[in-house]
Formats: C-alpha cells, structure tokens, sequence
C-alpha cells in the first residue's frame, strides 16, 4: 500500500547560543538574533518517514512547516534527503504563535493537504521543549497518536506497528490508520543530504523568499528557470489559504507566554584532586553521604 505521509518540521534558534538578545520586549524568542537550524528530532522523524516511503513504492512525503518566509529552507533541506514536496504556512498572523495556536494552524493545514495516512514529528522542540504540539496537533484532528516512538517498524493492513520507549524499557503498539506519531532524538538519525537532489531543488524557494526586484545586491532574476521548472516553486499558505481563524493563530490565540530565556552555566566554587587511594575515596563517599548527595 502506497502511503501519503506528513513530516511536521521546525527551524529553531539554536538554543546552544542563547545571549542577552534572544527574547523580545513582548516575550518571545528573537529569531534574528541567534542561528536558525533544522529541529534535531524532526530530522529523526524525517528519517522515519523516508524508510516508510522506501517500503511502501508510489508513497510520498511532504514537509509541513510554519514560520517565516526563510523558514522555507527547512522544506529544501528536506527535500534533499528525499522528501517529494513541502508547505510553508508563513504570514504575519501565524507569528508569536505558542503551542496551542501552533498546533491549531498545523491542524487547519493538514485538512487542506488532506486524505494523510501518518502525521510524523519530532517529540519536541529546542526552543520550547514542551512536547505538546504532536499531540494537540492529533487531538485537533481526531487522530489516534503514539508518543516517543522509536522505530516505525511497519505499516500493513491499514496498521502500523510502533517500538516506543517508556519508563523503564520499551514497548511495542499497534495504531490504525491515520495515525499521528513523535519520534525521539534515540531514534535513528536522519540519513545526509543526497548531491543529486541538492542540485535538483538548490534554487527552490516559496515566492516570498524571491527578492520583489532582483539585482546583484539583491540576488539575480531566477524567473525563467521557476517558469521553466515548477517543482522549484515551494507552497506558502497564509491564514486565509487554509481557511484559519485569526483568532486562534499567532500571538492572538496564545494564551500562554515566555517570561525569559537564560542561558546558565554552572561554576564550582572549589575543586579537590583525589587519588585513588582506598581513604581518599571511602572519605569522598562519607561526604556524598553527610551533604545528601547520594543514599
């Protein structure tokens, strides 16, 4: 059976660079200021959508992602792992979006992409780390869904078999179809980008991305080659296009807000050099134990 898979995918600030910059007046993250990478488990997810679509021939896979118009970039670093097309959901109602409006917008798209068989995600995000838009995102859409999964290991007979990890070791499921799955960053890691297909969509990009009046500053005037070649030419959907309720996107359907990001980094007060000595360790471990530490 072929099957029609989305891949839920996230540029995110990479939080490993946080500065006094990184949150806005309004509490939000500052994206300007700190670097933009593909979210870690989405790239897990990533992966187990391409395994499916190598079992199942005449399947396809699609990359799903919200932000602004270089988020776009998100969609070719997919596509030049195999993916075979993407969506971006970029408008300026869509920003300051927290989980809750996220999934809602995510939701809405995926109505209108429609007849999806799996909906594949990382289980969180680096920048909020808050593991809830997969599962509002199912329960928007009234899907069943299989959390901190770590294999997909099959899809037959309108099932799919689900290893997830839970407390204390792991367990096997079986989910029906259409089912909405987060993949943990233990899962297997996202196969490099392809030569071939990186030549292929080099230059694909939604028509926000495209500079209004191309010069040598601006980036040089690619209208043939889009013209010519329509695969270059990325989907960007607004609110209005998959029929979203402003109210519930962006910073107007966020009920929940950041207070601030901090990037903390411990120092010791004092240092001891131990030997390997039976009374060096017996008194280090008498300590562990006096300060609570251990026992």
């Amino acid at each position: 059976m072929s099957l029609k898979i989305v891949v839920l995918a996230k540029q995110v600030p990479d939080t490993r660079n946080v500065g006094k910059d990184a949150m806005t007046p309004e509490g939000t993250v500052n994206r300007a200021a700190l670097p933009a990478i593909f979210n870690p488990e989405d790239l897990n997810a990533l992966e187990q959508a391409l395994r499916l679509k190598e079992q199942h021939p005449g399947s396809t896979v699609g990359i799903l992602t919200m932000g602004p118009p270089r988020a776009g970039e998100i969609i070719r670093q997919g596509l030049y792992r195999g993916a075979d097309t993407g969506w971006l959901l970029t408008d300026r109602l869509f920003a300051g979006a927290d989980t809750l409006a996220t999934s809602y917008a995510l939701a809405t798209a995926i109505k209108k992409i429609g007849n999806v068989d799996l909906v594949i995600g990382g289980r969180q995000a680096i920048d909020g780390d808050t593991a809830q838009v997969g599962p509002q995102v199912a329960q928007k859409l009234g899907l069943n869904q299989v959390t901190y999964a770590e294999n997909i290991v099959k899809v037959e007979n309108g099932k799919a078999t689900i290893r997830r990890v839970i407390d204390g070791g792991a367990e096997t499921v079986e989910a029906p179809l259409p089912v909405v799955v987060t993949v943990n960053g233990s899962a297997a890691p996202c196969r490099p980008c392809n030569a071939k297909l990186v030549m292929k969509y080099k230059y694909a990009t939604c028509p926000l991305e495209r500079p209004a009046n191309p010069s040598e500053e601006a980036g040089p005037d690619r209208s043939e080659l889009y013209a010519t070649r329509p695969y270059l030419t990325l989907t960007q959907w607004s609110v209005a296009d998959v029929d979203g309720d402003p109210e519930q996107c962006g910073l107007a359907g966020s009920p929940t807000k950041v207070k601030a990001v901090q990037n903390i980094a411990f120092q010791a007060k004092e240092s001891k050099t131990l030997t390997a000595s039976d009374a060096d360790v017996e008194a280090l471990i008498k300590e562990l134990l006096n300060d609570k530490i251990i026992g």
